[in-house]
């Protein structure tokens, strides 16, 4: 055993070199901020050692790479963009993407949003998910205005919960900030290319009632609420029972919403919805990585397994850096 951990301690440990590639403009990206992580224990990310790419956009990060999973994180145009490094990962000829960043929506746009009512105890428990796709090569990131505007029927019962899962990351914790107008929200989070997930949870103290105007047109828009509940108002179209846990589920012809409500159901936790406690479950928001083009089958299949199981990650995920 001591001959084994002096061979280990002998060893070269790997440090870490690449290139910045600029997706947008198809060349080496020159003075990005290029950081190394060290992922892992209690304390969460550790800083190895930053660094800036050369004007060819190549870096080298000499400080030794420590055993575990580490993370490498590019700072450019006020976005970060990461890539994950898993034991065993070669560390020598890393590519980083990364893109210029436009104010402008350019081709990024929210695909679907699916929303999940659960009249409880004259409360209203409403989950939200928004899907983005963005096939262009620009990140969009609308510091001002914000990439994604909610407004609510009326103050919520606590803080609003936000996850946001960029394109191959997985959920990190964002706050809304009031936008103006009454009860009207906006959120800061860049929309980079490919798909990016932005779940809300908040509750209302009006069960009977949901009333609002969705300010993020979707080009796709459904609801769903847990079975023994009856939701109806203007603009509803009526896609059946969900097989499983016989929840029913509308699609949305108007961005304008006056529901009324009657029963009550918690489809998350399994009353009304017949599933079962989503502790339970398993998967989680960063393991369902679903394409989100026009796919209603898609949407009517997965819609419990994203809002009814992946909420609770908006209690338990700690706040990285985005």
């Amino acid at each position: 055993m001591k001959l084994l951990y002096s061979i280990l301690l002998a060893l070269p440990l790997l440090a870490v070199d690449g290139q910045v590639l600029n997706q947008t403009t198809g060349k080496p990206q020159p003075g990005a901020t290029v950081t190394l992580f060290k992922l892992g224990g209690q304390a969460g990310p550790q800083v190895v050692e930053s660094v800036k790419s050369g004007t060819d956009g190549k870096f080298v990060i000499d400080k030794p790479l420590a055993p575990g999973p580490s993370m490498i994180q590019t700072a450019f145009d006020g976005v970060t963009y990461n890539l994950m490094l898993p034991p065993g990962r070669p560390t020598s000829g890393l590519q980083v993407e990364v893109f210029n960043t436009s104010p402008k929506p350019g081709a990024a746009r929210a695909a679907n949003h699916m929303l999940l009512l659960e009249p409880q105890n004259g409360k209203l428990a409403v989950r939200e998910s928004y899907f983005f796709l963005n096939e262009g090569k620009t990140t969009w990131n609308d510091e001002k205005n914000g990439t994604l505007r909610f407004q609510l029927p009326a103050k919520p019962e606590g803080p609003i919960q936000i996850n946001c899962t960029a394109p191959q990351g997985v959920p990190i914790r964002r706050a809304a900030t009031e936008a103006g107008p009454p009860n009207t929200w906006k959120l800061d989070f860049p929309i980079k290319p490919g798909e990016t997930r932005i779940d809300l949870a908040y509750t209302l103290s009006d069960a009977s009632s949901y009333k609002t105007r969705l300010l993020t047109k979707a080009d796709q828009a459904m609801i769903a609420a847990p079975n023994g509940v009856t939701v109806t108002g203007a603009g509803l179209v009526d896609k059946g029972k969900e097989p499983r846990t016989q929840a029913s589920i509308f699609e949305l012809s108007t961005q304008d919403l006056d529901l009324k409500l009657e029963g009550q159901g918690e489809l998350s936790s399994g009353r009304g919805g017949g599933g079962e406690d989503a502790e339970s479950r398993g998967p989680s928001i960063s393991q369902v990585n679903p394409r989100v083009h026009d796919r209603l089958y898609w949407i009517l299949g997965l819609t419990f397994g994203i809002l009814a199981i992946g909420f609770v990650l908006l209690y338990r995920t700690p706040e990285p850096k985005r």
